[in-house]
Parts: C-alpha cells; sequence; structure tokens
C-alpha cells in the first residue's frame, strides 16, 4: 500500500505543534482514527496517538505492534514515534501516560471521546494526583486535514483516474432488465478491480422514482425501458476517497428528462465555474442552486452542492448555503473561502417525488490558478 512518506508526516505534526503552541496545549490526545492515519500512516482498528511537542507517543495493543515493528527504516515510518503497549485496556494504558506527564494542559478531541470515557479518564487522573487538565478541542487536526498536501493531491489525482476509467466502463454496459442490487454489485466488482481497497460508501443505483430519493438503497426494480438511472458510486484508494455520479437513459429520454438533466448539467458546469481560490464556498453553491432555480427545480434541490473528499468521503469543507443561524450543524462563515489545496464534490440534483431525478457529480481540486476537474467522465446524456 502507498503510504505517506516520512518527511510529510513530520511536516503534519509540525504542523499540529504550531496548533497546540497557539493555544497554550502541551499535549493533543487523538482518538480519531482518520486522524491517527494521517499522522501516522496506521491503518489499523485501535490505537491512540498523544502528541507532545518533543514526543509522539502510539498506544496500541499486541495486534499490531509486528506490523509497526516491519515499518521501522522505511520511507514510510513515522519519525518519533514511541510505542505504549496496552496491557488490559485503552483507557488505562491512555491515563497511565496523562499521569507521567504530571501536569499541563492536554487536549482531546471532543467530537471523538464520548462523556462517559472523559468522565473515567478525568477520575482516574484525579485519583492518581496527577496535576493533568483536560481541555476540549474541535477539529484540530481535521482543520489541517482540509488543504492537502502534495502526497495526498497525488493519491487523490490517481483514484479519480482509476474512478473514471471504471465509471466510463460503467456506463458503455448498463443493461436494461438488471435488478438495481445487481447493477451495484457489478460497479463494485469494477472497483475492486481497479485496485481500490473497498467501496468509499454503500453504491447508489435508483431506476425510475426511484432516483428521486437522494440515497436510494439499490432494491430488485429492473431497469426498463424510459427509466432514467442515477449512478453513484466511490472508492478508497490508499486510504483516500473519491466519489462521482452520472444519470443515464434506459432507451431514449423523453422531453421532461432531457429538461431536467440539462438544467442539472448547467447548474454542475456554473458551480465548477465558480470554483477558485479565495472563492466562497456559499457562493458556489449558489451558482448551483440559482441555476436551478431559474429553471424551476429550486424546490427540487435540497442538499448541499458538495462535500469535501480525503480520508473520508463526507470531510470539511461543506459546500452549501450559509447557515441562518450559529449551531454545530450550521456552516460558519470563519470558513467561507476555499484555498488552493482543498477537494471536494460539486454535485447538483433535482428530485421530483412521483417521477425520479438527476444527479451529476464530479470531483474538484482548488489549485492556485483556479479549479482543476478530477474525475474526466462525459456528461453527456448517454442513451443505455
Amino acid at each position: 500500500m502507498t503510504q505517506a512518506p516520512s518527511d510529510t508526516l513530520s511536516r503534519r505534526h509540525a504542523a499540529i505543534r504550531r496548533q497546540l503552541a497557539a493555544r497554550e496545549l502541551d499535549a493533543l490526545v487523538v482518538t480519531s482514527l482518520p486522524n491517527v492515519f494521517y499522522l501516522t500512516n496506521f491503518t489499523g482498528s485501535a490505537a491512540i496517538v498523544v502528541l507532545t511537542a518533543a514526543d509522539l507517543f502510539f498506544v496500541t495493543d499486541f495486534r499490531y505492534v509486528a506490523a509497526l515493528e516491519r515499518t521501522r527504516g522505511t520511507a514510510s515510518q513515522c519519525p518519533g514515534l514511541e510505542l505504549v503497549r496496552v496491557d488490559r485496556s485503552y483507557d488505562e494504558a491512555l491515563a497511565f501516560l496523562l499521569a507521567g506527564m504530571s501536569q499541563g494542559r492536554v487536549g482531546f478531541e471532543a467530537a471523538h471521546l464520548t462523556v462517559a470515557r472523559h468522565q473515567w479518564l478525568g477520575s482516574a487522573l484525579a485519583r492518581g494526583g496527577s496535576g493533568v487538565s483536560l481541555v476540549p478541542t474541535d477539529g484540530l487536526v481535521e482543520q489541517a486535514r482540509v488543504r492537502k498536501d502534495p502526497f495526498e493531491i497525488a493519491m487523490l489525482r490517481e483514484a479519480a483516474a482509476r474512478l473514471s476509467a471504471v465509471a466510463t466502463r460503467t456506463l458503455q454496459d448498463v443493461p436494461r432488465g438488471r435488478t438495481e442490487r445487481d447493477v451495484a454489485w457489478a460497479i463494485e466488482a469494477r472497483l475492486r478491480d481497479a485496485g481500490f481497497e473497498k467501496p468509499a460508501f454503500d453504491t447508489i443505483v435508483a431506476s425510475g422514482p426511484n432516483a428521486a430519493l437522494p440515497h436510494a438503497q439499490p432494491g430488485e426494480r429492473r431497469l426498463i425501458e424510459g427509466d432514467l438511472v442515477v449512478l453513484d458510486f466511490g472508492g478508497v484508494y490508499a486510504s483516500y476517497c473519491v466519489d462521482l455520479t452520472r444519470t443515464v437513459s434506459i432507451g431514449a429520454p423523453a422531453p421532461r428528462a432531457r429538461d431536467v438533466y440539462a438544467a442539472v448539467l448547467e447548474a454542475h458546469d456554473q458551480a465548477i465555474a465558480a470554483v477558485g481560490p479565495g472563492r466562497s464556498r456559499f457562493d458556489i453553491d449558489a451558482a448551483a442552486r440559482d441555476t436551478l432555480g431559474r429553471h424551476g427545480l429550486a424546490e427540487a434541490f435540497g442538499h448541499g452542492t458538495g462535500h469535501g473528499l480525503g480520508i473520508e468521503v463526507h470531510e470539511a469543507p461543506r459546500i452549501t448555503r450559509r447557515a441562518t443561524s450559529a449551531g454545530p450543524a450550521g456552516a460558519s462563515d470563519a470558513d467561507e473561502r476555499v484555498a488552493a489545496g482543498m477537494v471536494f464534490t460539486i454535485e447538483p440534483g433535482a428530485y421530483i417525488p412521483g417521477w425520479g431525478g438527476v444527479r451529476i457529480e464530479d470531483d474538484v481540486l482548488v489549485t492556485d490558478e483556479g479549479v482543476e476537474v478530477l474525475t474526466e467522465v462525459t456528461t453527456e446524456l448517454l442513451e443505455i
């Protein structure tokens, strides 16, 4: 598996350490596995990282010790990693490690540590007489992940090229008479044949009236003449996610289908044209949303125009409408501008209950000059 080289990991560590210093934190406890991977290349199912100004403590159990030892001396070895073995439980190992710091302000990922675990950890430190104080942090590592480094961009470009090849073959072979589930299984087999580790999410094949459901689950409905079929699929390559959607017609599309498709394609193109460094992500969304509104389809487009891609298939930035009120689910004005190195989808759609729907999705990279479309697949309405 291709992994980030050691010098890339070192730069990521340095970026997080600068954030710790700015917040007057002596350490950060990282429990989110995507964030653990970002900092260490670790792809297992259980680990905790404690990053300090000078050290990176890696807490894991016997299942992964041998695998870590094999990375020593390789180009992708995590620099400065100090292994902490778990004997009984992760929480006990973490408490013991933090207690050894005697005192200090230790940040933890508030979104990834349950209240029960936080309370237990705080109590364990207090019982041991530790002067460590636990300080909640919000998205500290995720903020660093928003702008991709050169290694990540290379992985996402390769993943997008492979996904484009899968999509091109798929669009040439969507057989009428097959069930949605059969088509979804065939797509996922092609993803694995193309070198993807796994699908990035459950593949969507939605035909006829089912296409009015943005996240429809493939079922036993058979593809028939006159259907519009939404095909939404993605893959994980070298631990990075890509995502693409096309809509095809089984047989000649009806006039209404052509009109809705043309409107969605125009919205897709207008949104991509609005992408560039320093542009507002809310304005990118508005470019798609306003276009559909001019075609009388404003109410048919209910989701955001795009989402970030990377280690997770849905991450920052969110290309969406400006929030009307503050709150954890709202889109903050503080991170309004997109910047070079961000990778996200552009995926407007129109969904009409009882009739069907259309979605067209591509993956884009914000560059210093503007935008690069990573996925290269025809946007013509194909007749299958």
